[in-house]
């Protein structure tokens, strides 16, 4: 969709009683408007916005994505049943993604739970700084694509030093849920740093002429061959969970119809683009997410468009950055992200003193997505007043707030766990 296009919808504000918000929502765009003005009142309705919506985000903020590469193969290189102390069988899956084995690709490492029958739902993740380091596991294989600076991290490149950095404590509280845990590197993907969107899995993906460029943006950035829906990062890394879902789909033991897409921070942005594209994912889970994730613009707190589009240009297409300084007069906004996971579930996750995610801005994306979850059939967030600490809010929509900062805590699982156990089993 085109610029003009956009300013033309007639964007209606959503009446949401007794709302807590911040900043001036008035004019926010409405999920359940078409293009045209009409309203949607009917599922079948809401197919037809659904692809308004999925294409305005494309053109307008995430890019385009190619389709699953005809060429796929998948190796699995090292396997144990007896991994982190007998609880799990291990897996390490690699993902060439042109078929070549010198050619762009990712690796899987994949735990099983030992104690449940088979095949599992899962949790699949991307991680930051390599696979080894969330485990002491020697077995796991040392990554060799390129990571930004950091302990134990030489010229880019990790060390055994990385191994076990960052133990996730989490991994065996999943599992012994009964859920089986994959996590990717996702600088295996698309290294994150901006290269004129060349690098990584965009190398196989020359970039083409598109009717989704806004020609005074464009003009800004002639080295883009006119194209502003550009393959982006967000959208990459997106594309390589879905990549990974469909190795999954091949694995007699892992249920493929119940993985749960998680994310924290701007890999939780991922993981949202990836429910939404995505539909074969069961549940979508955002922890932090906030602005380019779950978080509303409009409300003009927190991260906003400026920084995101200079500070990683990589991170959005380059049509995003004709709304730099428009936070809060965006025609549209995330909580029609969200929309488009709906029916499915997602849970949503804060830090009080996370301000650069704005919790509120978190939060309310959930409530003014829940009119599309009701047209549905389902509750969406069953709370329209922002939700005290450690008191979470859960229907197809969970929310919740805990004290801290920008992280991961087990808290936060355990409400996601609690989420995944009512909504997957």
């Amino acid at each position: 969709m085109q610029f003009k296009t956009i300013a033309l919808i007639c964007f209606l504000a959503i009446t949401v009683p007794g709302v807590y918000a911040q900043g001036n929502l008035s004019g926010l765009a409405d999920p359940l408007t078409m293009n045209n003005g009409s309203k949607v009142t009917t599922a079948r309705q809401w197919a037809n916005r659904r692809k308004e919506l999925l294409q305005l985000f494309t053109t307008e903020e995430y890019g385009q994505s190619p389709a699953r590469p005809k060429n796929m193969t998948f190796k699995v290189f090292e396997s144990s049943n007896n991994a982190l102390g007998g609880l799990a069988t291990r897996k390490q899956v690699t993902v060439y993604f042109n078929g070549k084995a010198d050619g762009p690709q990712m690796d899987m490492l994949i735990y099983l739970p030992n104690q449940v029958k088979k095949p599992v739902p899962m949790v699949l993740q991307l991680d930051f700084e390599g696979n080894q380091t969330l485990s002491n596991d020697p077995d796991v294989k040392l990554s060799t694509s390129w990571i930004g600076r950091g302990r134990g991290v030489v010229n880019n490149r990790a060390t055994e030093a990385t191994r076990g950095k960052h133990p996730n404590e989490n991994v065996e509280m999943i599992l012994k849920r009964g859920y089986g845990f994959a996590t990717i590197y996702y600088g295996d993907i698309v290294p994150d740093y901006d290269d004129g969107v060349t690098n990584g899995v965009r190398g196989i993906y020359p970039e083409p002429k598109s009717s989704g460029t806004d020609a005074s943006i464009m003009a800004l950035y002639p080295e883009l061959q006119g194209r502003g829906d550009n393959f982006s990062s967000e959208a990459a890394w997106a594309w390589g969970l879905s990549r990974a879902l469909d190795y999954m789909e091949t694995d007699k033991d892992i249920n493929a119809k119940k993985v749960a897409v998680f994310g924290h921070s701007r890999l939780g942005k991922a993981a949202v683009w990836a429910g939404a594209t995505d539909q074969r994912f069961a549940l979508v889970i955002s922890n932090e997410s906030g602005a380019g994730g779950v978080r509303i613009f409009r409300r003009g707190k927190g991260e906003d468009i400026h920084h995101l589009a200079t500070a990683f240009p990589h991170w959005f297409d380059i049509n995003f950055r004709k709304y730099i300084g428009r936070d809060t007069v965006l025609p549209f906004d995330q909580h029609m992200l969200i929309a488009l996971i709906a029916p499915r579930p997602i849970a949503i996750g804060s830090a009080q003193d996370d301000l650069n995610s704005d919790p509120e801005g978190e939060f309310l994306g959930g409530v003014y997505a829940s009119p599309v979850y009701r047209l549905l059939g389902t509750d969406g967030l069953p709370a329209t007043k922002m939700p005290v600490v450690n008191e979470p809010v859960s229907g197809q929509i969970h929310y919740h707030i805990r004290p801290g900062r920008h992280s991961v805590m087990p808290y936060d699982w355990q409400q996601y766990l609690d989420f995944m156990d009512k909504h997957l089993k």
